[in-house]
């Protein structure tokens, strides 16, 4: 790192941080602009307030040099435990002023920690007001209980805590009073009598998501009383009723925003009840509940005047629904259709000419729909940002040809399965420069010529999707690698024309994270060496039946993918040494599929196992080795929180 150049010496602190605060915290220009000399690195830490650490051994150092953070991200450490954390604080880094700004700790996925961990980071932030404990297998009531001591709290994730009951939810919420947001999905031991003392010890509570939760109606009358509540999420509580919605009619004043997506006994008699007590509400989910939409529902939907966003995906709806949302719903920017019966032209026309303010739309599965029900989206809703046409075989370039010429905002276009689509087609997306996300799964008639068009012209784009597309060969991989060089997330799973020579071109897309080259049978070690040694940034790898791989790749993927964090080798050819090496220099490896590696033997999987089980959180096995591994590396990955999934 060079010292600063003579014309930047000029610069004061205050004028730099100025230059910096126009650059976005999470991107990489920010990155840059830290590596750049070591002033820049230092008004960066002085002014720093978030950070998101990768190895814990550095945290002391880091929090010494960021003197101003507020919000510490430990999500992806693969080593967090209590010992770690209590030797870390206990070198004086929890005991001075380092950590006692942090207000917001995001542990998810930190399967490591127990009570002893949590009291040190409780003890050491005493400022805390946000914690994210999702997915922490290991987090139970003992822990909730020392939890409960950060009294500012005011907001906690605690997603699929397994060990979590109403007695570690009852000490949250007796301690944690000021409580304003809490997520409690997938808590599968917490019940009505958790939720109705939530309820009572917490009445600040703004946002609660019980989804998945095994409540029933006595906890819609607890929630009820809340006075201050605006987001309610349900969605997937399969015991709850029209019954219990009956409660949210006439308690919840504040409601703005309910969620009874997949709840499998809700009608649209209960929402009505809803409606009918809350003609101020907001968003409206209730997709997949599988239900008719009644002619009740339909006339209380006229009293949803501020309604901006409404699902019903799966429901039976009619043309009416479509002219009275359209009619009454002025301020309507989203809607969700997916695998709706009843959908048409006509009744999409009527809903768009009234909401001219649309800017997401889910037409999944909606094959009834045509290039003029498209053509009039384009045309009305000129600030449209997202559109899902999947499975939309009736939708042809002309849909492409409106859009590339009305909606030059889209930012995010599903046209998968869509076998109307072809080169043309494109060329008149390609108009559509502000494209970030582009899904073209299973659209067997684009080429080359296409893709350069996409290539030249949407040069933002960071996810696309190109599955079973079988005309997709190396000269289309070298377009898109020349032109999209933003490129965050790539499928080319089952493009069965590209080889060796596609992954060198595409080895020229250096900010390339999320890669997935399922059943690519024609790439070997040549090209895994240089994809691996062009993008180092790789975090997501699917390898799956890419059968002819030689171990010297899969040596190249372990010298230079250090940030890899998940990996899919099932039906790969690697072999014993292969497998050992990769999984003992990935050192951020959390998820692993190794199902079927025929060349690998029992004692090859007891060794890559034995080299990753500290960090490895999920892995999954041919359901075989279940008898072959010894019980010892089976226990301790067990031991460390590692989810075992037997195929």
């Amino acid at each position: 790192m060079e010292s600063l150049p003579p014309i930047l010496s000029l610069l004061t602190d205050d004028l730099l941080l100025h230059i910096l605060s126009f650059l976005p915290s999470s991107s990489s220009d920010r990155k840059s602009f830290r590596s750049a000399c070591r002033s820049f690195l230092r008004v960066d830490s002085l002014h720093r307030t978030n950070l998101k650490i990768l190895r814990p051994e550095f945290l002391p150092s880091l929090l010494r040099k960021h003197t101003k953070l507020e919000t510490l991200d430990l999500s992806v450490c693969p080593r967090i435990d209590d010992n770690t954390v209590t030797i870390l604080l206990s070198r004086g880094v929890g005991s001075t002023e380092w950590t006692r700004g942090i207000k917001t700790l995001v542990l998810s996925r930190a399967v490591g920690l127990r009570w002893a961990g949590f009291e040190c980071l409780v003890r050491g932030c005493p400022g805390l007001e946000a914690v994210d404990v999702s997915y922490c297998c290991g987090f139970g009531d003992r822990e909730a209980a020392v939890l409960s001591g950060a009294v500012g709290l005011r907001e906690v994730r605690m997603d699929k805590c397994l060990e979590l009951s109403d007695v570690g939810l009852a000490k949250i919420a007796v301690g944690c009073g000021k409580m304003e947001r809490l997520s409690l999905k997938w808590c599968l031991e917490i019940t009505d009598l958790g939720i109705g003392l939530l309820c009572k010890k917490c009445p600040q509570l703004k946002h609660l998501d019980i989804s998945f939760l095994k409540v029933a109606s006595d906890s819609l009358q607890a929630i009820g009383t809340l006075q201050n509540l605006e987001v309610l999420v349900m969605a997937g509580c399969g015991l709850l009723d029209d019954d219990g919605l009956g409660f949210l009619g006439t308690g919840c004043p504040s409601l703005q925003v309910l969620d009874v997506s997949r709840c499998d006994k809700v009608s649209s008699f209960g929402l009505v009840y809803v409606i009918r007590g809350h003609s101020g509400l907001r968003q409206l989910y209730a997709g997949y509940c599988f239900f008719e939409l009644s002619t009740t529902l339909l006339h209380r939907l006229k009293e949803l005047t501020n309604l901006n966003r409404i699902r019903v995906d799966g429901a039976g709806v009619s043309e009416s629904i479509f002219q009275i949302i359209g009619t009454n719903c002025k301020f309507l920017v989203e809607i969700g259709l997916s695998k709706c019966k009843g959908v048409t032209d006509k009744g999409l026309i009527e809903l768009v000419s009234g909401c001219p303010n649309m800017k997401i739309l889910n037409l999944t599965c909606c094959d009834s729909i045509t290039d003029a029900a498209v053509s009039a989206v384009a045309e009305s809703c000129r600030s449209l940002l997202s559109l899902k046409v999947e499975s939309c075989n009736l939708v042809t370039e002309k849909s492409l040809h409106c859009l590339g010429s009305s909606s030059l905002l889209l930012e995010d276009l599903d046209l998968t399965d869509c076998s109307g689509v072809n080169d043309a087609g494109l060329q008149y997306l390609s108009k559509c420069s502000e494209l970030l996300c582009l899904k073209l799964g299973l659209c067997t008639n684009i080429s080359v010529k296409g893709l350069s068009y996409i290539a030249s012209n949407c040069t933002k784009i960071r996810e696309l999707d190109l599955y079973r597309c079988t005309g997709i060969g190396n000269d289309e991989v070298a377009a898109l690698s020349s032109g999209c060089k933003k490129l965050k997330k790539l499928n080319l799973s089952y493009c069965n024309e590209v080889t060796d020579r596609g992954l060198q071109y595409l080895s020229q897309v250096k900010e390339l994270s999320d890669l997935e080259l399922r059943g690519l049978v024609n790439i070997t070690g040549v090209g895994l060496t240089a994809l691996a040694a062009g993008c180092k940034r790789l975090s997501e790898l699917d390898l799956k039946h890419c059968e002819n791989i030689n171990d010297s790749g899969f040596w190249s993927l372990a010298y230079y993918s250090w940030n890899l964090q998940q990996i899919n080798l099932s039906h790969c050819g690697i072999s014993d040494v292969g497998l050992c090496m990769l999984m003992g220099n990935l050192t951020r490896l959390q998820d692993a599929k190794l199902v079927n590696l025929r060349n690998v033997s029992v004692q090859g999987y007891e060794l890559a196992l034995r080299a990753c089980c500290v960090r490895l959180k999920k892995v999954k096995l041919l359901a075989s080795l279940g008898f072959l591994l010894s019980p010892e590396i089976l226990d301790a990955l067990r031991a460390r929180g590692c989810r075992i999934r037997w195929d």
